[in-house]
């Protein structure tokens, strides 16, 4: 009886009681188990150690985003998938065919290096602090495993960070974007930290 009580009094208290110690306790709640409970759940059911990625720059960015015109970015943007003899037909059949922007929450899972084709959009660790978000253009089996080449849809060209990805870098395969520019309530915290080129919305480069 005496737990019964206990939780009652305590559900009062996340959900109910208006007061402040009631709202800083709900939000004191609300963090543990998003953190400790709901992150953890969602790693083990997707086999990744980041299920949701916010996107934090437009190397992804089609103009338009959804309503972008296809064909127009394709004829700009053409050049470097024919050198990985990918077509525009090819091109059609990819996930994220029209892209995606800075701010966008992607729903990550685990993938096996096996399982990796061209087209997939893999998030990975390189040189830096956060992990890469880009396109696969081109994959080898080689003594030692396999090795990924990755692009940018918005990029001129690769990055050296890109151009031989390891099995061990990659953190998963991104499957749907989950919250269109959602991200953006954590970006906006890191914008002045940013570089110029990187700060702001997503600019069409054609």
């Amino acid at each position: 009886m005496n737990l019964k009580r206990a939780w009652e009094k305590f559900w009062f208290i996340v959900w109910k009681d208006d007061s402040f110690k009631g709202w800083l306790i709900s939000i004191i709640f609300l963090f543990v188990v998003i953190k400790f409970i709901f992150f953890p759940g969602l790693s083990l059911i997707t086999g990744t150690q980041l299920p949701l990625a916010i996107v934090e720059s437009c190397s992804m960015y089609h103009k338009g985003n959804l309503l972008s015109d296809y064909d127009l970015w394709w004829e700009q943007s053409s050049s470097k998938y024919l050198e990985y003899e990918i077509t525009q037909q090819e091109f059609e059949d990819f996930k994220f065919k029209n892209g995606f922007n800075k701010g966008d929450i992607l729903f990550i899972i685990g993938v096996k290096p096996e399982k990796i084709k061209i087209g997939d959009v893999i998030i990975f660790n390189a040189e830096q602090t956060n992990p890469v978000i880009h396109r696969v253009v081109n994959i080898e089996e080689k003594d030692n495993g396999f090795v990924y080449s990755t692009i940018g849809d918005h990029n001129n060209a690769q990055l050296p960070l890109e151009k031989e990805i390891k099995p061990e870098q990659i953190v998963g395969k991104a499957v749907f974007k989950l919250a269109p520019y959602m991200g953006w309530g954590k970006l906006i915290f890191y914008e002045h930290v940013q570089k110029e080129s990187n700060k702001g919305f997503c600019k069409p480069n054609y």
